[in-house]
């Protein structure tokens, strides 16, 4: 039976002190209906009601066990050397700081003398270049796997991470003098036969390590904010060709890895897909909690070698591919 005071409405401060009384100091749902004179159905869906309105936030904290448990999954799963996997964070831009600490930590114990790392483009990979934290010097030649954005796009141009990453290792960078993005296909070609952009092309390819970024089908993404894509082009990749993200802003994939040709695959000059898989270290990164279904595609093609992301991330894509086998 309904008592008066249950009839009455539940203001905020009353809300919170119900979820402090619940949560933090340990009391029952009996213990709360008696003492504020309402049933616990109510005092259910009172607690569910300040969990709906933010009023109560729960986060799970996973133990570092549980997320090394995760990385050996996916290492097993997708044939890896390494998946570098972060606790969940509460925004992108902390996610992608906590990314690129242990992607920082991962290049400090594999960069020797001499190496060559080839470097995308975008905001995860740019991360990893102003991550701060000692890391020893090694004498590498950082090189721009795609070619550069205009100014809107410059801090996470391709060269300009190369030079940070020169800087913080004391090694030396390489600009690839050419544009990301070309609107004509005969522009593209007429870049890629250029004898300054092939050399360092060239040397990209033959680099020791790479580190690029995945991109989802999203009509908001950087590109389309770029002007590289229309919404529209990016909403017709997704719907007829089946594509779920790019990988280091090149090459177009589905759920299944496979490279999809859109009307946008020939506009960008920088290193494809075949290219990077004969590269011996791919470092593929991406913190958005958006990316799950792009990470599974860039996973299932083969290219990947180390994989970096989230706890969210690693459990969505190890349930995808189970659900889409």
């Amino acid at each position: 039976m309904t008592t008066p005071a249950e009839s009455t409405h539940i203001d905020s401060d009353q809300l919170t002190e119900i979820a402090i009384a619940y949560y933090q100091e340990g009391a029952t749902q009996e213990e709360i209906s008696k003492k504020f004179g309402m049933s616990r159905a109510k005092v259910g869906r009172l607690l569910r009601r300040a969990r709906d309105e933010g009023v109560v936030e729960i986060t799970v904290k996973y133990h570092p066990v549980f997320s090394e448990k995760l990385e050996q999954q996916l290492v097993e799963r997708f044939g890896l050397k390494r998946a570098l996997i972060a606790l969940d964070q509460p925004d992108d831009e902390s996610q992608r700081q906590q990314v690129a600490s242990l992607i920082s930590s991962y290049l400090s114990s594999i960069l020797t003398d001499d190496m060559v790392v080839t470097v995308g483009q975008g905001r995860n990979i740019a991360s990893i270049a102003n991550h701060v934290g000692v890391v020893p010097h090694r004498k590498c030649r950082f090189v721009c796997g795609i070619g550069g954005t205009h100014r809107s796009g410059n801090a996470i141009n391709a060269d300009h991470i190369c030079r940070q990453l020169a800087k913080k290792y004391d090694g030396i960078s390489e600009t690839l003098y050419a544009p990301a993005y070309v609107e004509d296909i005969t522009v593209k070609e007429a870049f890629m036969k250029n004898g300054t952009v092939k050399e360092t092309l060239d040397r990209a390819r033959r680099a020791d390590v790479a580190l690029v970024g995945v991109g989802d089908m999203n009509e908001n993404s950087h590109m389309v904010k770029l002007g590289w894509f229309t919404p529209q082009e990016i909403v017709e990749a997704r719907i007829r060709k089946g594509v779920v993200g790019d990988i280091a802003g090149y090459d177009f994939f589905d759920s299944q890895g496979n490279k999809a040709d859109t009307v946008m695959s020939d506009r960008v000059i920088g290193l494809s897909m075949e290219e990077l898989r004969h590269i011996p270290t791919v470092v593929v990164t991406a913190a958005e909690n958006s990316k799950a279904l792009a990470l599974l595609g860039a996973l299932r093609s083969g290219i990947v070698d180390v994989l970096a992301t989230s706890v969210s991330n690693a459990l969505t894509i190890l349930n995808l591919d189970q659900q889409m086998k």
